[in-house]
């Protein structure tokens, strides 16, 4: 099986984000306010907590935006509020010729869009469907992989669209942020939309990266004080922003040396391994055998997180051992027989490489 999962940035290329975004903090924190956990509720002139408004300059700074918003509604909700900003009903958006994720399908189906289906993979296929429908307005693309044999380049694909049209973009940088090393606005896209939890933050916040105008215009539609995000809230973001990169890249080390030791035979019964981006990027163990549901079941009993909490998020430390996604049921059923996924989180190969030959030798000897 092809598959052409996201580069991940090495552990030098983490380091030097971690240290972009302590620089980052400096110049909107005064010493004392980084040993706050910063203020409540909207204050008179600004709508919402200081500590709130400096986080967000922190985050446009770093990733070299003109603004940037916290959200309720997780990644989800930055999505949906980054459509609201640029398209209405009945109008058409670009998306790619695949499976939409599910929450931002509700998210379209909701607002009432039609959604122009290209396939992505290739260049023609975008330029004609752009052609075909000159009362576009907006393009929404995935950073992370949809589909199995999915293989675009975000920044091309951005720049094929924005010459055959300068429409707004809009990238669902999900699973993407922080272990790659342009997102989608650095890239050329008007915004970005991406969850802080599944970056080491707090449950249920958002963030919408870009361009001011359109911001701006989400700021205003978000005024009332219950949808404001506090600033001990905002502070959680950052803790989690400075460490995620570090954090993700470690993981992205354990998943090579996985792939290696494991096509080195170095656990019974394992027919091939293979990383690729489903959604997050994982590691894919397909066994000889029909055993992947024997294989979870023990897994879980010996220490592995059976299901995802936030995909990635502060509480999943320990290595996740779960069923394939539904796209790579759907491509092939049986699969699901002989295949699971594994996402080392913060764990190391050797734990994982002892998990897994703890529940083979447990299943063989039955």
């Amino acid at each position: 099986m092809k598959t052409y999962p996201l580069k991940s940035l090495n552990i030098e290329q983490a380091k030097k984000l971690q240290f972009k975004m302590i620089d980052s903090i400096t110049k909107n924190f005064q010493g004392h306010e980084i040993l706050s956990r910063g203020d409540l509720g909207v204050v008179m002139g600004q709508n919402k907590p200081t500590t709130t408004i400096q986080v967000e300059k922190t985050i446009a700074d770093f990733f070299d935006a003109e603004d940037a918003i916290l959200l309720r509604g997780s990644g989800t909700g930055a999505l949906r509020w980054g459509l609201i900003s640029f398209i209405n009903n009945n109008e058409k958006l670009l998306v790619h010729d695949a499976p939409i994720y599910p929450t931002t399908e509700v998210t379209l189906n909701t607002m009432g869009v039609k959604t122009i289906k290209a396939d992505f993979n290739d260049i023609n296929d975008i330029k004609e469907k752009i052609e075909k429908n000159p009362d576009i307005k907006g393009a929404l693309i995935q950073h992370s992989r949809q589909k199995i044999e999915d293989s675009y380049d975000l920044e091309n694909v951005i720049k094929i669209i924005k010459n055959e049209k300068n429409i707004p973009i809009i990238i669902d940088d999900n699973y993407a942020i922080m272990k790659t090393q342009k997102m989608g606005t650095q890239c050329g896209a008007e915004l970005s939309a991406f969850s802080t939890f599944k970056l080491l933050g707090p449950e249920g916040v958002g963030c919408l990266v870009g361009k001011k105008e359109l911001i701006q215009k989400v700021k205003n539609l978000n005024y009332s004080g219950g949808s404001q995000v506090q600033g001990h809230e905002a502070m959680d973001v950052i803790y989690g922003l400075i460490y995620a990169p570090v954090s993700l890249a470690i993981q992205a080390e354990v998943n090579d040396e996985l792939v290696k030791r494991l096509n080195n035979n170095e656990v019974p019964h394992i027919k091939n391994a293979f990383l690729a981006n489903a959604q997050s990027k994982v590691l894919l163990v397909e066994f000889d055998e029909n055993i992947a549901y024997d294989v979870l079941k023990e897994a879980e009993k010996l220490g592995a997180i059976p299901h995802p909490v936030g995909s990635e998020s502060k509480y999943e430390f320990a290595p996740m051992f779960y069923r394939i996604s539904g796209t790579f049921r759907a491509a092939d059923p049986e699969l699901e027989n002989r295949m699971i996924r594994i996402n080392p989180m913060r764990s190391g190969a050797d734990t994982i490489i002892r998990i897994l030959n703890q529940s083979i030798n447990k299943i063989s000897k039955r």
